[in-house]
């Protein structure tokens, strides 16, 4: 599903910020900031067509913030690097499930079989329920 986004070059457009993480690390977490923060501005973004740029303010806007990025945080690995590749892993993933359209429900109706089960299970409810009345 993100291979479908990966062969559109966004490293240009992905800002990365790295602050103190409070994950995995004992002391390691006190003095080295491996926290990754991916910001992406969906509304500049020059790879994205407008109706995908209003797909996806729709299906992702909770994430993204007043300013229009959309905000991604990893801090589960214990090195900067690995947290970068998975909140760019995370950013993909998110794009191309918010960009795959979702399939149309095709109609179906209850098989003859089904539907006499259903009231054969009616009749012996009510049939019970009159039988507690005697």
């Amino acid at each position: 599903m993100a291979a479908i986004m990966e062969d559109r070059d966004f490293r240009s457009e992905l800002h990365f910020s790295a602050s103190r993480s409070s994950g995995p690390g004992g002391q390691h977490v006190n003095k080295v900031s491996t926290k990754m923060e991916l910001r992406f501005h969906v509304a500049s973004s020059e790879l994205l067509s407008d109706a995908e740029k209003e797909l996806i303010a729709e299906k992702l806007g909770a994430r993204i913030n007043a300013a229009g990025e959309l905000v991604l945080v990893s801090q589960s690995e214990r090195s900067q690097m690995q947290n970068r590749e998975k909140v760019t892993e995370k950013f993909y993933t998110l794009l191309a499930r918010a960009l795959t359209p979702r399939k149309k429900r095709t109609p179906t109706r209850p098989s003859r079989a089904s539907k006499e089960e259903r009231l054969e299970v009616k009749r012996q409810q009510s049939e019970k329920k009159e039988r507690r009345r005697l």
